[in-house]
């Protein structure tokens, strides 16, 4: 970034000598062909700067594209596998399905794609269609695999372009948080282009949908449940009063027994410490590691299962842990996906009454 700055200074520069020498008037005792000369000298030295300029700024963007490689030197998966559900000429039924989205290809084949499958096999007479909340995840995947996700505005614009009647529309969220919220705004912004539209609820809701994923993650994990094991989950987090499902959750899971269940976040609270203070309440030797998120995306990789020393792996590790990640989204539960079923159902069931 220093080098592209220093680039764009030079550009400034060159065109500030370049002004001044075309102000600068010529002495009286200059001849016509000395003036001349000096031009054509003036010119190639100003199209020699311009052209070194030229390449300093080829050589900077090519270094930006190398370390914007080097950044992600993984491999996320195929993205042609993946179901990206943007097509036309759909019907007058649609159940939109808007997911943050990840640019974990393999993960958002198997979590937000699965979710997709399960409601598009339950609700035959809708036509299942995707849009993503994060733009920058759009254009990075769009950028790098050649695959153009809609956002929300191009989901519904694409939705009233067909000629949609009926809209459904789930979110894969985790909870009735600021983004929802902004979701029910921004589809209400353009509910009058349809006759109908409805709403179905995040993932975590009422207390039976709390009740469901725990036995879900309970009986998912239950092969560490050994009583030497820590089994943490990590969750996004939020500033929102719906943070709270969080501590929520612990405490169901804490007051069915399963005091070897943790629950954490990465922006909020609970955090990394409050998780690793309680972890080191007990007598554990291992600590399982999982993603209470839909998808096992960047913060899954990164901040839970990292290498970075401020990473839940490398917290736990530096703590005297055995440490397994496992690196896998809710929506690739079965169990998790029919909750969204469930209330996708509830919203189409709405329609009638």
């Amino acid at each position: 970034m220093k080098r592209k700055i220093a680039v764009i200074m030079s550009i400034a520069m060159l065109g500030f000598v370049m002004s001044g020498c075309d102000s600068s008037a010529p002495s009286a005792g200059n001849s016509a062909a000395e003036n001349s000369a000096a031009e054509t000298e003036a010119v190639t030295e100003e199209a020699a700067e311009t052209e070194e300029v030229t390449e300093a700024v080829a050589e900077t963007s090519a270094s930006e594209e190398t370390e914007e490689e080097d950044e992600e030197n993984y491999d996320t998966g195929d993205a042609s596998l993946d179901n990206i559900r943007n097509q036309d000429e759909i019907g007058e039924n649609e159940l939109l399905v808007l997911s943050f989205g990840t640019s974990y290809n393999d993960s958002r084949r198997l979590t937000i794609g699965a979710i997709e499958d399960s409601l598009e096999k339950a609700f035959p007479d809708y036509s299942v269609r995707r849009g993503f909340t994060a733009n920058i995840i759009i254009d990075h995947v769009n950028k790098r695999d050649g695959f153009l996700i809609d956002d929300v505005d191009a989901a519904l614009d694409r939705a009233v372009k067909n000629n949609v009647k009926t809209l459904v529309v789930q979110p894969t969220h985790l909870m009735d948080g600021f983004e929802y919220n902004d979701l029910l705004d921004q589809v209400g912004a353009k509910a009058d282009a349809f006759d109908k539209v409805v709403f179905g609820k995040p993932l975590l809701t009422s207390d039976e949908d709390f009740k469901r994923v725990e036995e879900a993650i309970v009986d998912w994990t239950k092969e560490y449940d050994d009583g030497k094991t820590a089994i943490c989950f990590m969750g996004h987090g939020t500033e929102a009063e719906s943070n709270g499902v969080y501590q929520k959750m612990q405490d169901l899971l804490t007051a069915d027994g399963h005091t070897n269940y943790f629950v954490g976040t990465v922006e909020a609270t609970p955090s990394v410490d409050d998780v690793l203070k309680a972890v080191k309440a007990g007598e554990y030797e291992r600590v399982v590691l999982e993603p209470l998120m839909v998808v096992a995306g960047d913060h899954a990789n990164n901040d839970m299962a990292g290498d970075e020393e401020d990473s839940w792996k490398s917290v736990f590790e530096a703590a005297g842990y055995k440490v397994e990640c496992v690196l896998r989204g809710l929506g690739e539960n079965e169990a998790i996906r029919q909750i969204y079923v469930d209330h996708a159902k509830e919203a189409i069931d709405s329609i009638a009454e």
